[in-house]
């Protein structure tokens, strides 16, 4: 029997551990030294606002700079955090060296001509960037890609806030909603660590937070009941408020491409948007960053923490200033403006539930970034790293909750969802929040065409038993089709960025039986077995295995089905097709 105690495995286990360990130092020192300049650089333009403020009138010329460069040559960096995302679920392809510089150009000149917009999407991107680079220079697999795209992002989420366990936890958390990917684990956690170190090291210093110990204790805070019950209230809030930050700027950018095609001239009718916003609030304090203001008396991250620190609607001037500034094309990031929207939130909430202002401010800061992010785990560390763990337990259930209540949505729309928020959704497997998005724009009926069917539902003398008389039964032959394929399987693509924005094969196959008029279409996936004699295959618990056999069941009239097949060949070149024939009952008038 073989020893539980085995010393060759515990020698390839720490073997493992320092070439992690050895293999993402180089990415954190890289992401660390990165998020030191941006954020030196970023206090100046900021500075420089403030001493010029007839700078923002020129923020609809420097969109179309912005957009043009990003149009003639970012390409692909256009997706941001998405495609960093994009391409860790499938390495090979790698992140473009000229993310980096371009995101941090492109950043300073949103913060300097006055756009709303944060910092955490620039430092991600840049360490996404510096470690796809680094990975090609040392010839890694694409699996070691993978793991080096997630330290990047550890190590730019870590540095740029100072949070190096929330860096970690979020790289691992963001990638699929429900999951966590602890195969990466070691690496995200030395990376981040060094991230943070190489920043502070450079003499850069992050903000700090402050929320008072109301009951003297000194480890954790009493349970409290009703204060407890004032939080799920305020948890329910925040949720509803990052769902509403995330599709607000989502469906922006849908509308203001269709308004404008062009990124240079969406980017430029963003740039006037803003500066009508501010004409209409009257005031600076929701242009740029927020975490500080150009004069004391100015709304601001920090002042939120304290009484009469903000105006009951700062929260939603800041989400609008933002949402029209990253929906139009500007650069930066979302957490940032996200803490100002919830610390001001609840600093709102405080006030109307009596509760500690200080307290609902960090509580608010950290539950709006949660549920626009799917990330719960990592915003409770974030709130113990920023505000200590006296009040852990409420950290956790703010976040939770918000969670919850965010639904499937989103800031990244490439988050794939593992865990449905609610059991009894029927999602399929692997899918991400854009592809959501899309099934949700076009299985939308309009709103008027819905009452008016549900009204003369309800006037229909059908309803009455006396009229149900006249039904009879008939019956119609009707064929079944199964296509068996894997979740992996894509359409072809001609380009990488094709191939990072192929749909699945199995979508395409039911959209196409919709477009077709076909009876019914469903997927259905296997979680044990084998296809095309390989293998055997099981799910696993952290992640859904992509080689298992997944089902897209057909069901119309025989001729019908064939003429399906024989229409779209293309679609199942080389699939396994089982075709079955019954006669089946229905009910006529």
């Amino acid at each position: 029997m073989k020893s539980l105690f085995d010393i060759r495995e515990h020698l390839l286990s720490l073997r493992q551990l320092l070439f992690w360990t050895l293999l993402v130092i180089p990415v954190g020192i890289l992401s660390g030294s990165a998020s030191a300049l941006f954020l030196w650089s970023l206090d100046a333009v900021t500075r420089l606002h403030w001493n010029n403020s007839w700078l923002l009138y020129l923020l609809p010329a420097a969109g179309i700079v912005v957009g043009w460069v990003y149009h003639r040559v970012g390409k692909s960096a256009e997706g941001g955090n998405n495609l960093i995302l994009d391409r860790i679920h499938e390495p090979g392809g790698g992140v473009p060296s000229r993310m980096a510089p371009l995101i941090l150009v492109s950043t300073l000149v949103t913060h300097l001509f006055g756009g709303s917009a944060g910092r955490e999407g620039t430092a991600v991107q840049m360490g996404g960037s510096l470690a796809s680079a680094y990975g090609r220079l040392c010839r890694f697999s694409a699996e070691n890609m993978r793991v080096l795209l997630m330290a990047g992002v550890a190590a730019g989420f870590g540095s740029v806030f100072g949070t190096p366990l929330t860096g970690a936890i979020f790289a691992m958390e963001v990638l699929v909603i429900g999951r966590m990917q602890y195969d990466a684990l070691i690496p995200v956690l030395v990376a981040s660590m060094v991230g943070d170190y190489t920043c502070s090291a450079w003499g850069i210093h992050h903000s700090i937070y402050h929320i008072g110990i109301a009951d003297g204790s000194t480890t954790h805070a009493a349970f409290d009941g009703a204060l407890l019950s004032k939080v799920l209230l305020a948890a329910m809030a925040f949720g509803l408020a990052s769902k509403l930050f995330a599709e607000l700027t989502h469906g922006l950018q849908q509308g203001l491409k269709r308004i404008t095609p062009s990124p240079p001239m969406r980017a430029a009718l963003g740039g006037v948007l803003v500066i009508g916003l501010f004409y209409l609030v009257g005031s600076p304090d929701y242009l740029g960053l927020g975490v500080y203001g150009r004069t004391p008396d100015s709304v601001t991250l920090l002042s939120a923490f304290e009484e009469g620190g903000s105006t009951p609607w700062s929260w939603w001037w800041k989400l609008i200033f933002t949402a029209v500034t990253l929906a139009a094309g500007f650069k930066g990031g979302e957490v940032t403006p996200l803490f100002f929207i919830g610390a001001t939130l609840g600093h709102t909430l405080a006030v109307l539930l009596g509760a500690p202002v200080d307290l609902f401010a960090g509580l608010g800061f950290i539950a709006v970034f949660a549920g626009a992010t799917n990330t719960p785990l990592a915003c409770t560390i974030m709130g113990i790293e920023l505000f200590g763990s006296h009040y852990a337990l409420y950290f956790g259930v703010v976040c939770f909750v918000a969670y919850y209540f965010s639904g499937h949505s989103g800031i990244y729309v490439a988050q794939r969802l593992g865990v449905p928020k609610k059991q009894r959704s029927a999602l399929p497997p692997d899918v991400t929040l854009r592809e959501l998005r899309e099934m949700r724009s076009e299985t939308q009926e309009p709103v008027l065409n819905v009452l008016a069917d549900r009204f003369s539902f309800f006037n229909q003398d059908s309803l009455n038993h006396d009229n149900m008389k006249d039904h009879h039964i008939v019956t119609s032959e009707l064929g079944k089709i199964r296509i068996y394929l894997t979740p992996r399987d894509r359409l072809p693509a001609k380009g990488v960025w094709d191939k990072i924005n192929a749909k699945p094969i199995y979508r395409e196959i039911i959209r196409a039986a919709k477009a077709d008029g076909l009876n019914n279409a469903a997927a259905f996936m296997t979680h044990y077995g084998f296809s095309n004699g390989g293998r055997v295959q099981s799910e696993g618990v952290e992640t859904s295995n992509p080689d298992l056999t997944m089902c897209v069941e057909l069901i119309d009239h025989k001729d019908k089905l064939e003429a399906f097949c024989r229409l779209h060949g293309d679609l199942l070149k080389g699939k396994t097709i089982g075709l079955q024939a019954r006669r089946a009952l229905g009910c006529a008038g």
